[in-house]
């Protein structure tokens, strides 16, 4: 696409941002910052978190993947569907009635000072990882579709994508983002729902016969029960459960948007209709998939050696400049609603949990929460910067899944605090939340010499938090004076 109808989307699309940064922000307190003042409507909660839930990777990714693993990747949404629904009625409960800010102040309630700031660090390195990973791939975007035209270097490329989360989240925080993310999700699913429409149109079928064969397509295969298939869907269907609680319920930056809820119920609610709207996504974007084949096979057009590029290449090329700036649009609402919730969330998590400013005067806390967010911007920054001069995509890569190891401490005291009545020595909890993860790391990396060949997936999650769970069990006593927290 010409640099200028690139620069007159993002410039258009930024502008409406701001505009809904203006209203959602006037009058705006850390309260709204932090809880959205707890006036969210549900199901715009619910509508928005599909967008937030998808990176720009997936929105990418899973369309041409279906070359690769047909419909199996709609095992591990199934899932993600059940692991959301054990959020709802396991989880929400509990984080409504200590009427939490952080979720991480329960570990502090639960267990006391050294498990409440280990939960709150892990999720901070986890997601500024993380997050400045995603915006790394969509400064790359940004860089080679318009920025490299006018020889700006990458750095300020950089500066300015995060500038423009910044600038419209710095205010009004979650209250801002909640609605920012409903507009997102809306971008993404116009994207895919106008792909499928243009290859429709451009092969001359009803939607009878779109549905006919997409429906016998050989990639359109859900179900694989080979036991040794990293595909299996037995293990697909638990990794996708594990992953939404861990990913979902144990993160600040989703559970942020499920506590601007009013009410428990609301919020119980909005996941259970989150997680049929994402269902429904997800099978959009997998239908997408298989329309794509059929559309580069129908028009003898050479696939592209990475399935990636295949969605990007048809949408940019060949559906023509109505279908390309929408694909546009649906991948910058893709890239920017995962990370500038982040972003949001980290200020959150580190003014709340490490800073404690609740006691601190209005002024004070404004300020303060301005430092931190600047700070935050900053860091991602300077991570981004430090990707792009590794210049590996497999250290890149192995930093990111390095990441998912944070996951496993937060998972073990979490469980431990639920399903437990024991109380543990505090002292001890960091010793045990950093050792986790460093043993699973070289459990992970040495498992095919030390086990016989086989080789960990995403069930090394499960080994870390196992290993926290068990670490906890030996710091801990029984303390029959202890009252388990009612869920009811």
């Amino acid at each position: 696409m010409e640099p200028t109808i690139v620069f007159g989307v993002i410039f258009i699309y930024f502008l409406v941002l701001m505009g809904i940064s203006f209203v959602t922000s006037r009058n705006a307190d850390s309260e709204t910052f932090f809880t959205g003042n707890r006036q969210s409507p549900w199901y715009l909660v619910a509508f928005g978190m599909v967008g937030a839930s998808l990176s720009g990777v997936t929105f990418i990714s899973v369309p041409g993947e279906v070359g690769n693993s047909g419909w199996s990747y709609l095992q591990f949404v199934l899932g993600n569907f059940v692991g959301y629904w054990v959020i709802a009625f396991l989880l929400i409960p509990l984080y409504y009635k200590l009427k939490l800010v952080s979720i991480y102040e329960y570990l502090n309630q639960r267990f006391g000072w050294q498990a409440y700031k280990s939960g709150a660090f892990f999720f901070l390195i986890s997601q500024t990882i993380g997050a400045s990973f995603r915006l790394y791939l969509v400064a790359t975007v940004l860089q080679i579709a318009f920025f490299d035209a006018f020889g700006i270097p990458f750095a300020v490329t950089v500066l300015i994508t995060i500038l423009l989360i910044w600038l419209y989240t710095f205010q009004g925080g979650i209250k801002t983002i909640v609605w920012t993310d409903t507009l997102q999700t809306l971008f993404m699913l116009m994207s895919v729902g106008v792909s499928i429409w243009l290859i429709d149109q451009q092969l001359d079928f009803s939607f009878g016969k779109l549905m006919d064969t997409v429906a016998s397509h050989p990639y359109s295969e859900v179900f694989v029960w080979d036991w040794q298939s990293g595909k299996n869907f037995f293990k697909q269907f638990m990794a996708g459960v594990f992953i939404a609680i861990v990913m979902n319920g144990l993160d600040q930056n989703m559970m942020q948007k499920n506590l601007t809820c009013r009410t428990r119920w609301d919020a119980q609610k909005n996941l259970i209709g989150f997680s049929i709207t994402f269902v429904i996504s997800t099978v959009l974007f997998l239908v997408l998939g298989v329309m794509l084949y059929v559309f580069a096979e129908a028009k003898g057009i050479a696939l592209p050696s990475r399935t990636d590029e295949l969605y990007p290449l048809l949408a940019l090329e060949y559906f023509g400049t109505f279908a390309g700036v929408i694909f546009l649009l649906g991948v910058t609402a893709a890239a920017y609603s995962s990370a500038d919730s982040a972003l949001t969330a980290l200020t959150t998590s580190f003014c709340v949990d490490m800073l404690d400013i609740s006691h601190q005067p209005a002024k004070d806390q404004k300020r303060i929460r301005f430092a931190v967010h600047i700070g935050f911007s900053l860091l991602m920054f300077l991570v981004i910067v430090a990707f792009r001069a590794f210049n590996d995509q497999s250290v890149v890569t192995s930093v990111f899944k390095a990441a998912g190891f944070t996951y496993g401490p937060l998972l073990g005291l979490f469980a431990f605090g639920l399903f437990t009545k024991r109380q543990v020595k505090d002292r001890f909890v960091a010793m045990v939340c950093l050792l986790s993860p460093v043993i699973s790391y070289i459990l992970n990396a040495n498992s095919e010499e030390w086990l016989f060949g086989y080789k960990f997936g995403f069930e090394i999650l499960i080994v870390n938090g196992l290993l926290t769970f068990i670490g906890l069990l030996l710091i801990s006593q029984r303390n029959e004076t202890l009252e388990k927290v009612s869920l009811r």
